[in-house]
């Protein structure tokens, strides 16, 4: 077995060089990639069984509004996109997507949109108070981007329970090749420690072959996660946008993002960690192999079909079929193809 897997399979933190170089070794291929990656899959997965079992948790995903004021080089959503087809969507509106999908069972709302000044706290309060009012059982995990300590402050008191703020890179150079000079590694890291200061069950991750990464700066994303301890971590593969600085660019691989799924369960053994839409974008399975790989949360959209085109993040984004709350039977059974069990409860973290 690799040292450095074989290490970090024991519970040890290894090096960013080591790890880096675990890394560089996977990508290079041959008979070691297949067979570092096989070991690390197989352990993620029995981790992932150890600690949920078979279950595959659903989130209901709300994608509310399309707007967003910053420019990140990555994101079909940028302001400076004039091709983006923006909308809002109305308290009432947001509501009805909850009401509709606590009807089938879900017990999370996943509130999800660009940084939209028109959500001021005072109306995403409501928003999130209403939810909780009107289904007390339910969580609701927000995804806003960076705000003030008092805005998540308050918005934790109005019932919001989670909170979704990818960290993208955890090297500084690298996050300021993604992101306009208005954004910072630094701030965004203390967003995310300020949300845990919160009580947030809190989720951080980041793109997998975004550009000019490399080996160092992924072992750094996995040693960041290490040190923050988040309830979630989201990591999906680079997908470009054609409108966007990057729309060039080549996507980032299946197969890399699969390790890194592996590794990530292996280094935080109860996270939750999902089966992005872009894994099922890039590849017809990629979420039924990001199961496999140890990965436990999907999240079917419950936006209203009229707007889920113009939440275009990347290029060829699935918004329709078993992405969808409307297709969760077929959902279930391509799940249990793979012996595994939709969870439509709160599940929440046990990395607590």
């Amino acid at each position: 077995m690799n040292k450095t897997l074989e290490k970090i399979i024991n519970g040890e933190l290894p090096e960013k060089t080591e790890l880096a170089e675990l890394i560089d070794t996977f990508r290079r291929g041959g008979d070691a990639a297949a067979e570092i990656y096989e070991t690390a899959r197989r352990h993620a997965e029995s981790l992932r069984d150890e600690h949920y079992g078979r279950r595959v948790f659903l989130r209901g995903l709300i994608e509310f509004t399309s707007y967003c004021k910053n420019n990140c080089y990555y994101c079909g959503l940028r302001r400076d996109n004039k091709n983006a087809e923006r909308y809002r969507l109305t308290k009432e509106q947001i509501l009805e997507c909850a009401d509709y999908g606590a009807g089938i069972g879900f017990h999370t709302f996943v509130l999800q949109g660009g940084e939209d000044g028109h959500y001021t706290d005072a109306l995403l309060c409501d928003i999130v108070a209403s939810i909780k009012e009107a289904h007390p059982d339910c969580a609701v995990t927000l995804s806003v981007g960076e705000r003030p300590y008092a805005s998540y402050k308050a918005l934790r008191e109005a019932g919001a329970d989670r909170y979704l703020l990818r960290h993208e890179s955890a090297t500084d150079l690298h996050y300021a090749r993604l992101h306009p000079e208005s954004l910072t590694l630094e701030k965004r890291k203390k967003c995310l420690y300020d949300l845990k200061s919160l009580g947030y069950q809190v989720g951080a991750g980041f793109m997998v072959g975004s550009p000019y990464q490399t080996s160092e700066n992924l072992a750094a994303d996995l040693l960041f996660l290490c040190e923050l301890q988040p309830q979630m971590v989201g990591i999906g593969p680079f997908i470009p946008h054609k409108d966007t600085p990057f729309g060039e660019f080549g996507a980032g691989t299946l197969d890399l993002t699969l390790f890194m799924l592996a590794l990530t369960r292996i280094m935080i053994p109860k996270v939750l960690l999902p089966a992005t839409t872009a894994l099922g974008t890039i590849a017809p399975d990629g979420r039924e192999r990001g199961v496999l790989a140890g990965a436990n949360v999907v999240m079917p959209n419950l936006s209203p079909v009229d707007v889920r085109k113009k939440y275009l993040l990347y290029n060829d984004k699935l918004c329709s079929g078993d992405e969808t709350a409307e297709h969760i039977k077929e959902l279930a059974e391509r799940f249990a193809k793979i012996n595994c069990v939709l969870d439509m409860s709160r599940g929440d973290s046990m990395n607590i």
